[in-house]
């Protein structure tokens, strides 16, 4: 997951990440509200979460394709690992995935 300053930008950065067949599929959650610290600040800012569907072995392309196309200069990049899903939801995404390794 990752998170975005606007919705324009998640939507960019959501369609970049599918075009390239990097995951399955992005939901774009928000706006939420953020609290954090940065460069000894604390922010209070608006944000959209990207929740983003993947293979494990995708997940250093994915990273740097967020790195190199997200407005952040330190932008989150989380990864969780399934622990459960149903058998055909856990097929899709990795069937969806699998399509960039016969490109």
């Amino acid at each position: 997951m990752t998170t975005v300053p606007s919705v324009d930008e998640g939507i960019a950065l959501a369609h970049s990440i599918t075009s390239e067949r990097l995951a399955a599929g992005v939901q774009i959650i928000g706006p939420i509200r953020s609290l954090y610290w940065w460069q000894g600040s604390l922010r209070d800012e608006q944000e959209w979460q990207l929740v983003i569907k993947t293979r494990r072995p995708l997940l250093s392309a994915l990273e740097s394709h967020i790195k190199a196309n997200h407005s952040y200069e330190t932008p989150e990049i989380v990864a969780t690992e399934i622990a459960a899903g149903s058998a055909e939801y856990l097929v899709w995404i990795s069937e969806e995935t699998r399509k960039i390794d016969a490109l």
